[in-house]
């Protein structure tokens, strides 16, 4: 299959400059125009196409926190994020080959011409099916921004508080049982619980997350 058509290196370097200074639409605008290409590298390194998928978040969240430090002198913007996508992917060879139960049957490869067992030549390449009706790598990557961010919010507040939200909140106790649980009064517990809330909404929101995190009971 031939490779989709290279994006305009300017572009490219323009996104990146946006990124750097922390521009969302930029990089939704890289990702559009360089996913293909970067998938198709991770996919000539990892053939197992779930896992490459996982890769190429990766390789994003990658590129979102090094855009401040990429040099158009050294390389072009391309290039820069194929060498990124290259070592993702040979990482993550070594973490399936580090545990055993991890490791999916690599495809044989095939010779030029060849078609695959059980494929017509009429039909398309996987990379032509970059759409599903499962949520797609832009989707799973701002999932992913989200949660990095919630830990990071969480990790900033005061250890009882981030012990209390964490038990109500995600291990579903009551006021009650939370205050039970830490030995603690109901209502240092409450106070615990609204102020640590209050606080992680403020993080998220700094963030650029609206109405992210959890909801008060």
């Amino acid at each position: 299959m031939p490779q989709p058509p290279a994006p305009a290196a300017a572009l490219l370097g323009e996104h990146l400059a946006r990124i750097a200074l922390g521009d969302r639409r930029a990089f939704q605008a890289l990702y559009n125009a360089a996913a293909p290409r970067l998938l198709g590298v991770i996919l000539r390194i990892q053939r197992h196409r779930d896992t490459a998928e996982e890769v190429l978040q990766e390789v994003f969240l990658k590129i979102w926190d090094a855009a401040g430090a990429y040099q158009a002198a050294q390389a072009q913007p391309l290039t820069w994020m194929q060498a990124i996508a290259r070592h993702a992917a040979i990482d993550s060879l070594r973490r399936q080959r580090a545990d055993p139960d991890t490791l999916v049957p690599r495809p044989p490869v095939q010779h030029a011409g060849a078609v695959p067992a059980g494929q017509t030549e009429a039909e398309d390449d996987p990379l032509d099916h970059l759409a599903t009706d499962a949520p797609g790598p832009a989707d799973l990557l701002a999932q992913a921004w989200e949660a990095r961010d919630l830990r990071q919010c969480m990790g900033q507040l005061e250890a009882p508080q981030r012990h209390s939200l964490a038990l109500a909140f995600y291990d579903g106790l009551s006021h009650a049982e939370v205050a039970q649980h830490l030995g603690e009064p109901l209502g240092t517990v409450k106070s615990w619980l609204r102020r640590s809330l209050m606080a992680l909404q403020r993080c998220l929101a700094a963030c650029g997350h609206r109405g992210t995190g959890p909801a008060s009971p």
